[in-house]
């Protein structure tokens, strides 16, 4: 692991009336429109769902370093997340996320270590750390037979 502070830079680029382009250093693009609810087409990821994916995204890849700190064994996490925006003194923003996390994981597993672990990576995840909004976790446990 790299020592703090890291940067993490992004490109956006567009014309009047094209797509917006994000990039960054070593990946793909990825085009971006404004939502539905704004105005937008609805068919590419706009600033709020990306939002909302950095949300999920960043308990998966927490839970992932979390359990192998752990030593835990699992198969694999499903997350899905809602992020809730609203007017708040006049000003729009996220006020919420609702996180819902599914984790399989093979037979046998202790179910509550399994839980412990997911709060607490939800708890180090850096992406819902640094916003306004809460969040909660509901979690569900699968136990799978290999």
């Amino acid at each position: 692991m790299q020592d703090f502070p890291h940067f993490y830079p992004v490109t956006a680029t567009a014309g009047s009336t094209s797509d917006v382009t994000l990039s960054t250093p070593g990946t793909h693009s990825l085009e971006s429109l404004g939502p539905v609810e704004f105005g937008g087409p609805g068919d590419l990821w706009s600033p709020e769902t990306l939002l909302v994916a950095a949300v999920a995204d960043c308990l998966i890849l927490s839970f992932r370093g979390t359990a192998r700190a752990a030593r835990f064994e699992w198969l694999s996490l499903d997350v899905d997340a809602t992020g809730k925006l609203d007017r708040v003194d006049r000003v729009t923003r996220f006020v919420h996320f609702e996180i819902r996390a599914t984790l399989k994981v093979p037979a046998g597993t202790n179910h509550e270590k399994a839980e412990k672990l997911l709060h607490t990576a939800e708890r180090h995840c850096l992406i819902t750390n640094s916003l306004l909004a809460d969040s909660s976790l509901d979690t569900r446990i699968l136990a799978f037979e290999e």
